[in-house]
């Protein structure tokens, strides 16, 4: 799982079918830090996020499992989770 901010909205008005209803954003990676790194991409979301939000998303045949059994959607990247806090400040035993 990876960070990421949601920097904006995607709208299809031709799509497959499997993906009526899904919301779809563009996601701003973000490292440790929380500062941007590499390029924005493009994701389906699975939890309700919004615009603004610092979320964790998954790419590759994870992407797709947050909708099963549902249905298969086509997708390479999906947001999994919404990020209410990042500490750093811990201790790892």
């Amino acid at each position: 799982m990876r960070l990421g901010k949601v920097i904006g909205k995607v709208w299809l008005t031709v799509k497959d079918e499997s993906l009526e209803g899904k919301r779809i954003f563009v996601v701003q990676p973000l490292n440790q830090d929380q500062q941007e790194t590499g390029e924005p991409l493009v994701t389906v979301d699975a939890v309700g996020a919004g615009v603004g939000q610092t979320v964790y998303w998954v790419t590759g045949k994870e992407g797709s499992l947050p909708f099963l059994p549902e249905k298969v959607i086509p997708c390479e990247a999906s947001i999994v989770g919404i990020v209410d806090e990042v500490n750093k400040n811990y201790d790892v035993p």
